[in-house]
């Protein structure tokens, strides 16, 4: 599992995705720490920047990080030679998956470097923050996954990037949709299933422990259906 994590990750920094996904996600966190921060001079916006931008940069970035891990190695059929390798199917996906949190976290960490900048001229509430931060990466890696197990579906990476991009936007948006929902019962599920209402307790400083189980449990799941998935071609 660590050498497929291992190739996957350098594999990121061997094409253009990983500094496109770490650059873009850079340059959208210093344009608003800029904004937010340093024309309010005001260090209580720092968590509210997370709540506000992270689910819509994860919606368009996340799918270029995932749409490839499995898609173009079905359509080059290269996946063949990895499933007779002497690793589990378990142990593949899950060091695809691995690779692809370590580079999100490598995104995610690089974000926090203004809030250190700023420690040294003002008192950033920095427990809210590594709360923050820690949501986004639960929520990420669970979002990998969901992506994870979508580019091993088909052998378009076009048609893998495009479906998680709509799957994630329903899992983040489904929580307004709730809204105009008069069941009650109804409202509750959409709201138990949304990922924006689960987030965000953790961007005013609560750890949430419905929100972490909801996360990992989705991770779980997903990587569990991609695992079942790649079973099937190695006996097909």
């Amino acid at each position: 599992m660590s050498a497929i994590a291992k190739k996957e990750f350098r594999g990121y920094f061997l094409s253009p995705i990983g500094y496109v996904f770490c650059g873009v996600m850079l340059l959208l966190f210093g344009f608003f720490y800029y904004a937010m921060v340093l024309n309010t001079q005001s260090t209580d916006y720092i968590p509210y920047i997370y709540s506000s931008i992270f689910p819509m940069m994860i919606m368009f970035l996340l799918p270029l990080v995932t749409m490839r891990t499995f898609s173009e190695e079905i359509r080059t059929k290269s996946d063949q030679g990895l499933l007779t390798a002497p690793v589990s199917v378990f142990g593949i996906v899950a060091g695809k998956f691995l690779a692809a949190v370590e580079m999100f976290a490598i995104g995610l960490a690089g974000t926090l470097v203004p809030a250190l900048i700023i420690t040294f001229m003002s008192q950033p509430d920095w427990a809210k923050i590594f709360c923050t931060v820690v949501g986004c990466l639960l929520c990420g890696a669970a979002l990998i996954a969901v992506g994870n197990f979508i580019s091993s579906l088909t052998q378009s990476q076009l048609v893998a990037g495009i479906a998680t991009f709509g799957v994630l936007m329903f899992l983040f948006l489904i929580g307004n949709i709730a809204g105009n929902v008069s069941n009650a019962a109804l409202q509750n599920v959409l709201n138990w299933i949304s990922f924006d209402a689960r987030f965000q307790p953790f961007t005013k400083g609560v750890f949430n422990l419905s929100s972490i189980v909801y996360f990992v449990s989705v991770a779980a799941v997903f990587l569990f259906l991609t695992a079942r998935k790649l079973e099937s071609r190695r006996w097909s």
